[in-house]
């Protein structure tokens, strides 16, 4: 057997255990004569480094496929990455503008050659974090959204989708990216509370007779303005509609329209409506048959139709237009507010609301069948309700962006022509479309694409649907969702059958952890100081599915502390079995166990019912409670200390018997502990008597018939009971534990009597007597008669008696209590002279006084008993 070292050492426990997991082949899966347990990887991007949502986020998988893999299913973990099209294409855009260059002066075919340089760098950083992380996934099905086979899925779908009319070419608004110059997703849009204002403007009539005013923030959209509107109902209006009125600063005429989607209470009851600018005004556009001209570029400048303003920056033409209408007299006032603005994620600019032509998924069809159809599970439920909540009424989906980075639209144009399909068509002037399609296209195709759909390969046959996705609660909308509904479209089953959504983790005080706050914690940092077992520990046991995660560094000291107990106990057996005991030696016979080894084996049975019922749940914190409560408990404060005694019995069938006790229940405690921290158990596992070459492939433990005795647990709780209880009286009188003292145990029933004289070993090991007298209650006698002053303890079963003159010096007891009533008539005197001052009574707050009425009554209740203790010890 191998030697642990003395103390635990979390870098030499975990250098080489991946190395040597992956050379043994005990992460593939294929082996047909099992059930098979399949989990994907939601598919990390290409572009950054592991953080603590990763580390959380793959331990929870883990876990997951760690113990399924010992409870003897074909467990595949599929890997693999996500191309992450923007935001892998910014940060390749930035490489490029930091040696000077930019895309466009590459070229398309030499970018996509930096950028698959790109990915292959940062593929190889993250399979290092996946390593760091001990996460068991099967390599050889590793998968990357853009490879060949994922990207014949892609164009499968689209295909499909397109010829069913799911998919269609159309202009409308989309959010916009002027620095990346693409469209946006909504997952790629964040909002941030901003300063912003209410511009109120002039729109003068062209008639001359006045004006309407109108409010907007955002005054540099205006010159793009197709007409002014007011609710038909509202009677301030009526004689101004039909009419035309000038843009302010313009000699542009728009119309006066009336439309009922105008609030007549809101603002001035007017509105200006830009088609191109806002989704809203696109709709009332399309319900009036108005123009939808643009007044901004691509990149964020105004163009010719902001006339003076034409070239300059949006923002800056906002703030010039503003000045210029304030001194013509047609500003009328500027209301600051506080308003969300919608940012892009990759760049960081604010997102422009833009009329564009784009490819779209029409989505309520798909929506539909996601509600009706889906038997994915959601853990917890209450998620279920917020999936169904987003399909309800979604809005179509913009799949097309302006990219280099990502799959191409297989979709080709010839004048007006417009062709899909999966090669170029025959024929001359066929040019395919430049954008690529939305990264959540292809990573919602991921359950099925990565394994080998739309060809109907043995793997897709075998491990589709997939069991379990885990994944946090702020991408349902956005992944979970579309994974659903493609599924159900192309394979006719929901790609899982449970999703575990779990939080976000946040700092101590409980906010989001960001760069820009400076709260992040780095897990390799956490994974030098404490080792990777303590990190996934930590963050798998303290919060409960959907919850969101506080990162203490307490809890993760916790942690280390909780492996260090286990690793010394691991220590104490293995040198307590001897180098020679092997796997052979154990042999647990159940019709000659004594108390305490019927007592552990009857534990390990209920643990282990325990943790199976919350694996199964997911409920990792609570799985993780029972073994904590059972290894840190029931093994090492009490069965390991009683085998102390076994151990140096002269009897070798007993020696033998906890030998092979001691080494079972370690062995068991390290496999239902293997799939929270692999690193250590591995370690132990590979120093005790084992089968298999590695506790990843060893055997779940299972519940043992022979070893279900309830009333083993109910005897040795006995035990338990009255050491626990004298140990108590001890420590509330000071009495070192080395001190014997005389102790009468009373019992009022046979069985008590039994397990009591069986144990008496035990007892005197643990409670030190000078004498241990153990007594049966009878009705015409008193056991404690010649003891003297005694303390007494009430149990079910019967009675303990302590010899008051042994436990203390009563004189000193009795100046020590006289010296505590001395103290306690000061304080009561104290409360009372507050209580009768009518100023503090009258003039303190009504809490403190009521607080100081307590503290009297509690003064008051404790000098009277300590009075009393003074006459009983005085006879």
């Amino acid at each position: 057997m191998k030697e642990l070292e003395k103390k635990y050492n979390h870098l030499n426990v975990e250098e080489g255990k991946y190395d040597f997991w992956l050379e043994g082949g005990y992460f593939k899966s294929g082996d047909l004569s099992k059930k098979p347990y399949t989990i994907v990887i939601p598919p990390p991007n290409v572009t950054g480094k592991l953080h603590l949502g990763h580390a959380w986020d793959n331990t929870l998988q883990d876990i997951i496929i760690r113990r399924k893999r010992m409870q003897g299913f074909d467990a595949l973990y599929l890997p693999g990455m996500d191309h992450a099209g923007i935001a892998t294409q910014a940060k390749v855009d930035q490489k490029l503008k930091d040696q000077g260059i930019s895309r466009y002066d590459l070229g398309r075919e030499k970018f996509l050659e930096v950028a698959w340089d790109w990915k292959k760098e940062y593929a190889g950083h993250i399979r290092e974090q996946w390593a760091a992380l001990g996460i068991s996934v099967d390599y050889s099905k590793e998968r990357f959204t853009l490879d060949e086979g994922l990207n014949k899925a892609v164009n499968e779908v689209f295909i499909k989708l397109f010829e069913k009319g799911l998919i269609y070419r159309g202009e409308r608004i989309i959010n916009w990216d002027p620095q990346a110059k693409t469209a946006l997703s909504n997952i790629e849009v964040e909002h941030k509370e901003l300063e912003g204002a209410f511009y109120f403007f002039k729109y003068m009539l062209e008639d001359g007779s006045g004006y309407l005013e109108i409010a907007t923030t955002r005054p540099e959209t205006m010159y793009a303005d197709t007409a002014l509107m007011v609710h038909p109902d509202d009677k301030r209006f009526t004689s101004y509609v039909g009419k035309k009125a000038y843009i302010p600063g313009t000699k542009t005429l728009i119309p006066i329209i009336e439309d009922s989607y105008v609030e007549m209470e809101f603002g001035t009851g007017c509105v200006k409506v830009t088609p191109a600018h806002d989704p809203n005004d696109f709709e009332v556009g399309k319900r009036h048959n108005l123009e939808m001209p643009l007044c901004m570029n691509d990149d964020g400048t105004m163009n010719e139709m902001a006339n003076q303003y034409n070239g300059l920056d949006r923002f800056e033409c906002r703030k010039q237009c503003v000045s210029d209408l304030k001194e013509a007299g047609l500003c009328t006032k500027v209301e600051k507010l506080i308003h969300n603005v919608g940012h892009s994620e990759r760049t960081g600019v604010v997102v422009e609301p833009r009329l564009s032509k784009q490819w779209f998924v029409k989505m309520q069809p798909l929506a539909d069948q996601a509600t009706k159809d889906s038997t994915a599970k959601f853990v917890p439920q209450r998620f279920e309700k917020t999936f169904l909540r987003w399909m309800d009424g979604t809005f179509d989906w913009c799949i097309s962006r302006q990219l280099w980075w990502g799959h191409r639209i297989p979709a080709w144009y010839r004048g007006e022509e417009v062709y899909v399909g999966k090669e170029e068509p025959k024929g001359e002037g066929w040019i395919q479309d430049e954008d690529v399609l939305d990264t959540w296209f292809s990573s919602a195709l991921w359950p099925f694409s990565t394994l080998g759909w739309p060809e109907i390969t043995e793997d897709f046959k075998r491990y589709y649907p997939t069991d379990t996705m885990v994944t946090g609660y702020d991408i349902i909308f956005f992944w979970v969702a579309r994974m659903i509904f493609q599924g159900l479209e192309f394979t006719g089953e929901a790609p899982f059958k449970n999703v575990l959504i779990h939080g976000l983790i946040r700092d101590s005080e409980g906010k989001k952890m960001s760069k820009s706050l400076g709260n992040g914690v780095d897990p390799l940092v956490i994974k030098e100081k404490y080792g990777i077992d303590t990190l996934r520990y930590f963050l798998t046991t303290n919060s409960a599915p959907g919850q969101d995660l506080r990162f203490e560094i307490e809890k993760v000291e916790s942690s280390w502390n909780f492996i260090n107990k286990l690793w010394n106990i691991s220590r104490f057996v293995l040198m307590n079995l001897g180098e020679d005991f092997s796997i052979d030696d154990i042999e647990i016979d159940t019709d000659n166990l004594n108390l305490a080894d019927s007592y552990i084996l009857a534990k390990l049975n209920k643990t282990i019912e325990v943790m199976d019922y919350n694996y199964e749940k997911f409920e990792f914190g609570e799985a993780a409670k029972a073994i904590h409560s059972f290894s840190w408990e029931d093994f090492a404060a009490w069965y390991v200390e009683i085998a102390k005694i076994s151990l140096a019995s002269e009897n070798q069938d007993e020696v033998n018997q906890t030998k092979s006790v001691l080494s079972y229940i370690l062995l068991q405690i390290m496999k239902l502990l293997h799939p929270f921290m692999p690193f250590m158990t591995e370690e132990i596992y590979q120093a005790i008597p084992h089968k298999e070459e590695s506790i990843t492939i060893s055997s779940w433990p299972e519940v043992i018939e022979e070893f279900d005795n309830d009333k083993a647990i109910k005897d040795f709780e006995l035990v338990q009971e009255i050491i626990k209880n004298v140990r108590n009286i001890r420590s509330e009188y000071d009495v070192k534990p080395s001190k014997k003292i005389n102790i009468l145990i009373e019992l009022n029933n046979s069985n008590a009597i039994d397990v009591v004289m069986q144990n008496k070993k035990i007892l005197e090991k643990f409670i030190n007597p000078l004498e241990l007298s153990i007594k049966a209650i009878t009705n015409d006698s008193d056991n404690s008669k010649d003891m003297g002053e005694t303390v007494a303890i009430v149990m079910t079963d019967g009675n303990i008696y302590l010899p008051l003159g042994e436990l203390v010096d009563i004189e000193l007891e009795i100046e020590r209590l006289e010296k505590e009533v001395e103290k306690l008539t000061q304080e009561v005197n104290r409360a009372k002279g507050m209580l009768n001052n009518v100023n503090f009574t009258s003039k303190a707050p009504a809490e403190k006084v009521e607080a100081e009425r307590k503290k009297l009554s509690d003064y008051e209740y404790k000098l009277e008993i300590t009075k009393n203790k003074i006459i009983e010890l005085r006879g």
